[in-house]
């Protein structure tokens, strides 16, 4: 079983520092901030122009994709789309980069859901080239776009004078910008009711409180295990995941586009299959896995799992608690609506390295469900106390 893991406090400061050779200078980390905003949100980016990061992690959706019509992003490219539901890109700063935990012998860390970039600066290069995405053919295309933008002469107050010259290291520049303003306040706020709870500045309802109990308790929901929620011993505040990598046995999603797509860009057709981590790593033990996601704002991060199968919090919830208790849906390729409404789940995408020993089985009853999502409601964000009434 996966043991509960904590960041300090100083790890966190750490991981969320700028990747900068002088970090005392203020000024250049504020130039190389604001620059990074610039390019988060100019969608002219893209080829054809129309489609920034923010597209599919806006502001207001906790910076996941907003168009909740499909389990996964469009690309800029008229009928492409990607493969996976977009990650948030909150709290992604915190996550180590991605190496292999030799004691607990298990990967950690990383970007994406199948950790193939190392690190966030890494993380900010793949949608600007990939051509699902924002579709560019090469770095020069995308670095010539940078030269002509208005905010081109903040590279040079930013990195020095023609940090724009040399399109390797200008495209290296721009990924480190990017990245810069993703370790902002901005994307991890820790401001949700259950912060305030922790700093004694809130009271859960009745119901919170048992979701939380439920959700910390090893014999129940144990959801604690991979999703840390206690702060750790120096008082740094709960990430809600350990960044490690799980096969949960989700199944296909008969909702996703990726499916339909011609086979120069997706060869395999209607019988592709998401190994995941084992993709990536092009190692068999490993299919099937993918990243434990942060629950910060999983109440306004739906649909949820890497191809968006559940479009429900509840739904999701269910099938930890009895995915290996329910009789198998007659076909693959049944919704989780249908799912539910037959009391039945398809088979997992891939059945191999399926964790059956800390989900599938739990044994909650409906109020104890409904308990863990109310909880997970807590996490949200931007929260605010009751103004009294007059």
């Amino acid at each position: 079983m996966l043991k509960q893991s904590f960041l300090t406090s100083a790890t966190i400061a750490a991981l969320a520092m700028p990747a900068l050779a002088d970090k005392a200078d203020a000024s250049r980390q504020a130039t190389l901030e604001r620059l990074g905003q610039a390019l988060f949100f100019d969608p002219g980016l893209s080829s054809p122009a129309g489609q920034s990061c923010a597209t599919c992690h806006a502001v207001g959706a906790a910076f996941t994709d907003p168009d909740r019509s499909l389990p996964v992003s469009k690309g800029v490219l008229p009928g492409r789309v990607g493969s996976r539901n977009s990650q948030t890109a909150m709290y992604a700063q915190f996550s180590p980069d991605f190496h292999f935990d030799k004691k607990e012998e298990h990967y950690v860390g990383g970007q994406f859901w199948d950790g193939r970039a190392a690190t966030l600066e890494e993380q900010a290069k793949g949608p600007l080239l990939d051509p699902l995405e924002m579709a560019n053919p090469d770095k020069t295309s995308v670095v010539e776009k940078v030269r002509r933008a208005a905010y081109a002469a903040d590279f040079d107050a930013a990195f020095g004078p023609g940090a724009l010259a040399d399109t390797d290291q200008a495209f290296e520049r721009i990924a480190q910008a990017i990245a810069s303003f993703e370790r902002t306040r901005q994307f991890a706020p820790f401001t949700s009711k259950y912060d305030a709870y922790l700093a004694g500045k809130a009271t859960l309802t009745a119901q919170e409180k048992r979701g939380l109990r439920l959700f910390e308790d090893e014999k129940k929901g144990n959801c604690a295990a991979c999703h840390p929620s206690q702060p750790g011993p120096d008082g740094a505040p709960p990430l809600f995941t350990d960044f490690t990598y799980d096969n949960l046995g989700i199944p296909r999603n008969p909702h996703n586009p990726f499916y339909k797509l011609p086979p120069e860009l997706n060869p395999a057709g209607a019988n592709f299959v998401d190994l995941g981590l084992g993709g990536a790593l092009n190692q068999r033990e490993q299919d099937g896995k993918f990243k434990v996601p942060t629950l910060r704002n999983i109440a306004l991060t739906a649909p949820y799992m890497h191809n968006g199968y559940f479009k429900t919090l509840r739904g999701s919830v269910v099938f930890y608690n009895d995915r290996d208790k329910k009789p198998r849906c007659k076909s693959d390729l049944v919704p989780e609506a249908n799912a539910l409404k037959q009391q039945c789940w398809p088979a997992p995408e891939v059945a191999a390295n399926v964790n059956d020993e800390e989900l599938g089985k739990l044994g909650l009853t409906d109020r104890e469900i409904d308990d863990i999502v109310a909880f997970m409601h807590t996490l949200t964000d931007g929260w605010e106390p009751a103004k009294r009434k007059r």
